[in-house]
């Protein structure tokens, strides 16, 4: 059984923008699995979320932290798992 898990980035003072093509690459790649469902930046620029499915936490955060945002320390990535309906 897969379930849903919200994925939050929130930017760090060590942000760089050079890592934001990277990031979106990865986002596609989970598109193309199958795996992302939704994706979006915030509006003020502080960050952004997205929406997997994975058949547990331990899985989701797995794929989250292998994101280049949170292997290159430019951002937080926390995992929630989420009973959105």
């Amino acid at each position: 059984m897969m379930y849903r898990y919200l994925v939050m980035t929130v930017r760090t003072p060590q942000f760089h923008a050079s890592v934001i093509e990277p990031h979106y690459a990865f986002l596609d790649r989970l598109r193309q699995q199958g795996v992302l469902e939704l994706a979006g930046p915030f509006s003020d620029k502080s960050g952004g979320a997205y929406l997997i499915r994975a058949a547990s936490l331990a899985q989701a955060r797995d794929i989250a932290y292998r994101d280049p945002v949170h292997t290159s320390g430019s951002s937080i990535v926390t995992v929630y798992e989420w009973h959105a309906k």
